[in-house]
């Protein structure tokens, strides 16, 4: 496989980039394209990766291997040009799965917290000297990168669940932070999404182990259906191991109970207690959800053979991943977070966040609502979640992937609020909660598209109106 030519379509990406990126550090020979210019094109251009904007299908030639995502449609010119020339196809989770084939997957699954988790135990892993290679959605600011190829042993990846593509995995550790119902527009029910989890439940290899989040419904079901049917499932002598702030009445293996201690707008503590033995630890950021991605990766570390006083040591020294809960700066003793929250549960979790964070001044939001599917199925637990701040403005849906669907707008959000307001260009939002903001006060830039954009002119307009 490593005389073979790859061509990314969509390369910029954040899953297709990290990709790429290990692609390069196995020394294999690949371009890409992308619809727009990109700091992900810019970091592949300087690992020494052809990179072009827009499509030439004409550069597509039948020895290549074409890796895509399922964003890319049949009518892109090179995806047809490579039909045309009778070229391989691999999507980006079988590429994924190539570059992670003689290490110990570990797929961090779930509707949400998957990035901070992987992101987390990588950090983690490193931090005690184990060198994990990983592809993570997001920037691990520990590394600066969403993509790593160690020398350990231990490959931690996200598994995408929005198109089933993470049923393409075999790994030998899998975690499920939650099931709760996403992607309705592929799925089409929320209990065909949670059968997919239960397939990928059973993608993990015999010997090997399921970690969940047992405070969370759907992972709860999940092991229920586990101990009813052992005898249907394709993965003999799986351990299953759980973890939450309430002790379930499950059989499990193993489960780590949160004890949570104290919070502040810096940081978070809890008590782990695993098998009797309690151990303390520290998160360097605020966040009752933190707790639980760190009890997922405290199991997860130690099944990799490290001692819990070791884990809680490297936890404490988390750095983060980007745009989650990110400080883009301050002016006027005003701090503008960005983070990329897009479904009902974080952007509650994040607003209860930013109320810690915030103290006794207020939460100003700028929300962009990500994909036409997502906000007509939601809207009403978004007005919910988003409801928690001081004063919304949502601006106008991220595409991503899809097409407009009729009658679905922002409006089906803030038409359920109390202090929330509509106003679609996502610049002149900026500018509203910039001039609106007061000392003190905190201002979130939110959602999985181009919002995190708005920040730096947020911070341009405070410095203007508060310069001496």
């Amino acid at each position: 496989m490593s005389e073979a030519k790859y061509h990314f379509i969509g390369v910029g990406g954040a899953g297709m980039s990290v990709v790429a990126q290990l692609f390069v550090a196995r020394g294999w020979e690949l371009t890409g394209s992308d619809q727009n210019e990109s700091d992900n094109l810019d970091k592949l251009r300087n690992l020494g990766v052809k990179c072009w904007v827009g499509t030439q299908p004409q550069l597509i030639t039948s020895d290549m291997t074409i890796v895509y995502s399922s964003a890319i449609r049949p009518s892109n010119p090179e995806f047809a040009a490579s039909k045309a020339a009778g070229c391989r196809f691999m999507h980006r989770s079988q590429a994924l799965a190539l570059a992670a084939a003689d290490r110990k997957f570990v797929a961090v699954a779930g509707a949400h917290g998957k990035t901070t988790t992987s992101g987390m135990l990588a950090q983690t892993l490193s931090q005690l000297g184990a060198d994990p290679s990983f592809a993570v959605g997001g920037i691990v600011r520990h590394y600066q990168t969403g993509a790593h190829l160690g020398k350990g042993e231990y490959f931690i990846a996200e598994a995408d669940e929005s198109d089933g593509s993470f049923l393409n995995y075999r790994p030998q550790v899998a975690i499920i932070t939650n099931i709760e119902p996403d992607h309705l527009d592929n799925y089409g029910s929320p209990e065909r999404f949670a059968e997919a989890f239960f397939d990928f439940s059973n993608c993990i290899k015999p010997g090997g182990t399921l970690i969940v989040c047992t405070d969370d419904p759907g992972c709860r079901q999940l092991v229920e259906r586990w101990e009813s049917s052992r005898s249907d499932c394709a993965a003999p002598g799986i351990r299953i191991l759980g973890y939450g702030v309430e002790e379930p009445a499950l059989n499990l293996d193993e489960f780590c109970l949160i004890k949570p201690l104290a919070e502040d707008p810096t940081s978070v503590s809890a008590q782990f207690i695993v098998a009797g033995k309690a151990t303390t630890v520290r998160l360097p950021m605020p966040g009752q959800h933190n707790l639980l991605n760190a009890a997922a990766v405290f199991l997860g570390a130690q099944i990799a053979g490290f001692s819990a006083p070791e884990i809680a040591g490297a936890l404490g020294d988390f750095e983060g991943t980007a745009r989650r809960f990110e400080t883009k700066g301050e002016a006027g003793q005003i701090r503008v977070i960005d983070d990329y929250a897009h479904h009902p549960t974080e952007v509650e979790a994040l607003m209860y966040q930013a109320r810690e964070a915030a103290g006794g001044g207020r939460v100003l939001v700028l929300f962009q609502p990500h994909l036409y599917s997502r906000t007509r199925n939601f809207a009403s637990r978004f007005a919910q979640a988003l409801d928690l701040a001081d004063q919304v403005v949502v601006c106008d849906i991220f595409r991503a992937r899809e097409d407009p669907i009729a009658g679905v707008t922002s409006h089906l959000i803030t038409d359920k609020m109390q202090r929330g307001s509509y106003l679609g260009d996502r610049d002149e939002a900026a500018r509203v909660l910039a001039n609106t903001a007061e000392p003190g006060d905190l201002i979130l830039t939110v959602g999985a598209g181009d919002v995190t954009a708005a920040g730096g002119l947020i911070l341009e307009i405070l410095a203007s109106r508060f310069a001496q």
